[in-house]
């Protein structure tokens, strides 16, 4: 019965000092802007962070397209040929193989000049593992040996559309009367792939086994490199990595890219704790909002302990009112940020520039362990700033205060 009373006692004395006070209303503007505060610092949170997973997302799902889940390389003597890839299929029958040359060239149309990374691809097994090479050929039958496809961006750069010829100067030499000059080759094109992101449509193109092959003698069954697709990379790298030859090393998209990654994961992890330092400054507000109501009712909280509230009582009212504050403007905060996140995806209220980021819209996606990490922290920061305003309720001397009342 004593708890049952001490509950009702300490709630009513709560929805007491929240009530609008006509002698004292700035405490009550106080309270509202420390309610506020929280919740705009959780709502704000909650967005950074889902705008940096959601570009992050964005950039996974670019890169694995254009950097292959998983791709084999040769430091050895050991070759990458037909016998490993046959080897690699009759283990892994669900894994896709496309064996690839690969060289540095010049593009030149007219009198516009691009580098490109060139690739020599076998075009039907590219076309079951790349999308966005699919997507551009404009004739999948076409056998001309000297066909090629080049990105959005490389087009623009050279001035190139379908159907154009687009001259290829190579590193190695050719003999011209008595002196030599670089291997040329002019090629047609067979398309134009836009993967979204302007570096790799700028900076490489794809052509046939077999030009490459004729111009640079490339051996017909030992290839610079494999490109294999896995539904899950992860586990498939280290099934494959048994199999494979010594010299023969197997690299995973993130690997690839692993110092790019590393550096979003560190930016993300600086933008949470800076944000969380919003809520801690505006959870500074409730001590502030508390400190007054106690200074303004002293005489009441002294009056209570001389009609028998105790200590626990007191403090347990100020540190309740406290959690109570911080704790709505946590859940208005939440409300707020996942209405954002609904505005944000429905609506293309913000535009990013496509060829920097991969999309032309603000992509947001809040990871359920990031949710939690910041319901944590706010909640945690709630409770140490309702603290110290408690303490201070608790010891006060209903003698001193009566006296001077």
């Amino acid at each position: 019965m004593k708890s049952l009373f001490s509950n009702r006692f300490v709630g009513s004395i709560i929805r007491h000092y929240l009530r609008y006070d006509k002698e004292n209303p700035f405490i009550f503007v106080a309270t509202i802007l420390a309610f506020l505060s929280v919740a705009t610092g959780v709502m704000v949170l909650m967005l950074a962070m889902g705008i940096m997973n959601g570009m992050q997302k964005e950039f996974e799902k670019k890169l694995f397209v254009m950097n292959y889940p998983i791709t084999l390389l040769s430091f050895g003597t050991e070759a990458l040929d037909d016998r490993l890839i046959e080897h690699l299929e009759d283990k892994f029958p669900e894994l896709l193989f496309s064996p690839y040359y690969t060289t540095q060239v010049i593009s030149k149309n007219r009198n516009f000049v691009q580098g490109t990374l060139l690739y020599g691809v076998d075009i039907k097994r590219e076309s079951q593992i790349n999308p966005v090479f699919k997507q551009a050929l404009t004739n999948q039958d076409n056998n001309d040996t000297f066909s090629i496809i080049i990105g959005d961006a490389l087009a623009v750069e050279t001035n190139s559309f379908v159907d154009d010829k687009l001259t290829l100067y190579f590193s190695e030499q050719q003999a011209i009367g008595f002196g030599t000059m670089p291997l040329q080759k002019r090629f047609t094109i067979n398309g134009i792939f836009k993967s979204g992101l302007k570096n790799y449509d700028k900076a490489i193109a794809y052509t046939t086994h077999e030009a490459l092959q004729r111009l640079l003698d490339r051996p017909t069954t030992s290839y610079d490199g494999i490109h294999i697709y896995a539904k899950n990379p992860f586990t498939a790298i280290e099934q494959i990595k048994p199999e494979l030859p010594a010299g023969v090393i197997a690299e995973g998209w993130w690997q690839q890219n692993e110092s790019f990654f590393a550096a979003m994961e560190l930016e993300k992890k600086a933008l949470f704790l800076v944000l969380l330092l919003i809520i801690l400054i505006a959870s500074l507000n409730i001590i502030s909002a508390l400190v007054m109501t106690i200074m303004s009712r002293r005489s009441e909280i002294a009056l209570m302990i001389t009609l028998g509230a105790s200590y626990n009582e007191v403090r347990a009212i100020f540190f309740r009112l406290g959690l109570l504050i911080g704790g709505s403007g946590i859940v208005l905060g939440t409300l707020l940020g996942l209405l954002g996140k609904w505005i944000l995806d429905t609506f293309d209220i913000i535009s990013v520039p496509e060829d920097v980021y991969g999309t032309n819209k603000l992509p947001i996606n809040i990871l359920w362990s990031d949710f939690g990490m910041i319901i944590f922290g706010a909640c945690v920061i709630v409770i140490l700033t309702s603290l110290y305003p408690a303490k201070k309720a608790a010891q006060t001397d209903p003698l001193m205060v009566l006296r001077n009342e």
